[in-house]
């Protein structure tokens, strides 16, 4: 049995080659570290395997200890792409040719291979049940969905969920159909931020969006015909804040309004938000009539990178800051979306920035959440930024491992939880 793991890459008919020769490299930022049996785990059920064309895979000599890449037209790398409840430890190493594409909206993360069995560079940071690829997209699916939408013939987000459902996979409008779990509810067409890897609106020159943005607000009796039969479920969760919408704090009388009517008639269930945070009053409003959960996404706790990622339109980030704290005086349990990027996020600096905010504004939860964007991209327009990146990268293991140790009480994890 081979004791050691292999470089993976693809031909062009796409067929997976192992290559007992090079040791596989994973990418943190800009560097390559050498994959270990620490950082490798069986890939996961739900896991997809992508090739990233234009990028010759890049292996160790285990004879020079030096990299090596296999520069041949035919080869390509190859990527895993996560299920819920994985994060990231490694990019995959390639070398980029001029001609590459751009890459869509996904998050790439490094594989290898041992003993004919594939392995990717993750780490299992939450309960993966809920999320497991084989309790989604079943056979009776279409049929289910067809029977909510003949319930509610005029309902427009239903059939916004219908086609997230059906063309996107989207495993929270699924749930909507499925009556259970962590259920999306779409509500706000705009958004104040113009984030670098907005998954529902891109612009021409970007890569293509991962989903279609709803073009429409709903009525609040759209809301309650889906909410209410969906919070008598089990382990009930309504989400606003979806990824086929902007920032549905946009909407937040409307959402408002809902949570009122909602808990007129019960108590059952989590009402949650996944917002950028950005109007401290309008989240206030909100937590006052009965908001049970936030998720802030946030890409950096440095106020000039996160500038650069969301590029916020009419807040700042004091403003992301005063939501965590108000939310928080008002019981709201409330989560930090950490948008994670190797070499970015398990930067030294990063870290201690990250710590600093957390000791002035406490959090329930940090959601490890594996930034989709082509790290090609990402990286240039960081360097485009001309905001240098300064102390030593400890890797995404050691980044964990440094949290878990310095914010015991901090649940880390990937998913919102049900609190009721």
């Amino acid at each position: 049995m081979n004791s050691k793991f292999n470089l993976v890459y693809a031909d062009q008919n796409g067929e997976l080659r192992f290559e007992p020769e090079l040791i596989p490299l994973g990418a943190t930022g800009q560097e390559f570290w050498e994959l270990t049996a620490e950082d490798l785990i069986p890939l996961p059920p739900g896991a997809d395997l992508f090739f990233l064309p234009g990028r010759r895979p890049i292996g160790l000599d285990l004879r020079s200890g030096e990299p090596v890449t296999i520069d041949e037209e035919e080869f390509t790398a190859v990527a895993a792409i996560l299920p819920q409840g994985y994060t990231r430890l490694f990019l995959p190493a390639y070398q980029r040719s001029l001609e590459a594409p751009q890459l869509p909206l996904y998050g790439y993360t490094a594989v290898a291979a041992k003993d004919g069995q594939l392995y990717a560079a993750i780490r299992c940071t939450d309960e993966v049940e809920k999320w497991n690829p084989l309790l989604y997209n079943s056979p009776n699916l279409p049929s289910l969905i067809e029977e909510k939408l003949a319930k509610c013939t005029n309902n427009r987000i239903l059939r916004q969920l219908a086609k997230c459902a059906l063309e996107y996979h989207c495993l929270t409008a699924q749930n909507i159909f499925y009556g259970r779990w962590e259920g999306g509810i779409p509500v706000s067409p705009a958004c104040n931020a113009q984030c670098l890897g907005c998954i529902s609106k891109q612009p021409a020159e970007c890569c293509p969006s991962a989903q279609e943005r709803i073009e429409f607000q709903p009525s609040v009796r759209e809301v309650l015909e889906i909410a209410l039969p969906h919070l008598s479920g089990e382990q009930a969760i309504i989400s606003f804040g979806q990824g086929c919408e902007g920032e549905p704090l946009l909407a937040w009388e409307l959402i408002k309004e809902a949570i009122e009517k909602i808990r007129e008639e019960t108590s059952a269930g989590t009402i949650n938000i996944n917002t950028n945070a950005g109007m401290p009053e309008a989240l206030a409003e909100l937590a006052s009539v009965g908001l049970d959960s936030a998720r802030v996404s946030i890409f950096s706790t440095n106020p000039e990178y996160y500038s650069f990622y969301h590029q916020p339109q009419n807040y700042t980030f004091s403003q992301v800051a005063e939501s965590i704290d108000r939310l928080r005086e008002q019981s709201v349990f409330v989560s930090i979306n950490l948008l994670a990027l190797p070499g970015f996020t398990d930067r030294q600096s990063q870290m201690e920035e990250l710590f600093h905010f957390l000791k002035a504004h406490p959090v329930d939860m940090i959601q490890m959440r594996n930034l989709n964007i082509d790290p090609d991209f990402i990286w240039k327009e960081i360097d485009k930024s001309k905001k240098p990146l300064t102390g030593e990268i400890l890797g995404v293991s050691g980044f964990l491992d440094e949290l878990a140790r310095e914010f015991p009480k901090i649940l880390i994890g990937n998913y919102s939880r049900a609190l009721r």
